[in-house]
């Protein structure tokens, strides 16, 4: 499923959104790595998978398991679920198992998608999943998703651009660091977008 999938949104976005993919190379082609991404749009999930030579992982929200055909896409998709509103040790621990086993997370730093189209403060669920999974973060800058379908603009261009990885040096209890860490991640994404939009 999740090839034929791949193979749809490839085509669609070449055609109808002439997505432009840059540094791919910089995701590491094996073992655990998280893909951090600003998020304005439900586009910007498969956005950020396509193009790409491995699976990408996702949480999904819990309701979305229970549904009877939806749930077996889902999970073939590789996703796994979470609980909304609360912290969710489960997802946590299901997210840490599919590091360990070597798979790559997609995760949206902010937490939500922006309303206002502007970046927002990252959340600390990021920076805690690298210290705990020992994993490095790929940021990922996404551009023109928000656009899709407004503003008169049925199909602007889509651009995707995947920096270099990024290490979390120190322990997984230390709050400032990994503070320091989710900001980090966040001023890469924020400069890849600006760089891109002069464009």
């Amino acid at each position: 499923m999740y090839s034929l999938l791949q193979a749809f949104f490839t085509f669609f976005f070449q055609v109808f959104f002439r997505a432009e993919i840059i540094g791919r190379e910089n995701l590491p082609a094996e073992g655990g790595v998280i893909l951090a991404a600003n998020h304005m749009s439900n586009w910007d999930p498969p956005l950020l998978a396509t193009f790409l030579s491995r699976p990408v992982s996702y949480m999904a929200k819990k309701e979305l398991f229970e549904v009877p055909v939806l749930k077996q896409i889902i999970r073939s998709c590789y996703s796994f679920p979470v609980k909304r509103g609360a912290a969710d040790r489960g997802a946590i621990k299901a997210a840490l198992q599919a590091l360990k086993e070597g798979r790559c997370i997609g995760l949206f730093p902010e937490g939500t998608r922006s309303r206002d189209g502007k970046i927002h403060k990252a959340e600390g669920g990021v920076a805690l999943l690298a210290a705990l999974g020992n994993v490095p973060v790929v940021p990922a800058a996404i551009l023109g998703t928000d656009r899709i379908f407004s503003h008169g603009i049925f199909f602007p261009k889509l651009t995707v651009i995947y920096g270099e990885p990024l290490f979390f040096s120190g322990k997984h209890n230390d709050k400032e660091n990994l503070q320091l860490f989710s900001q980090k991640i966040m001023e890469e994404i924020v400069k890849m977008v600006k760089l891109h939009s002069k464009e």
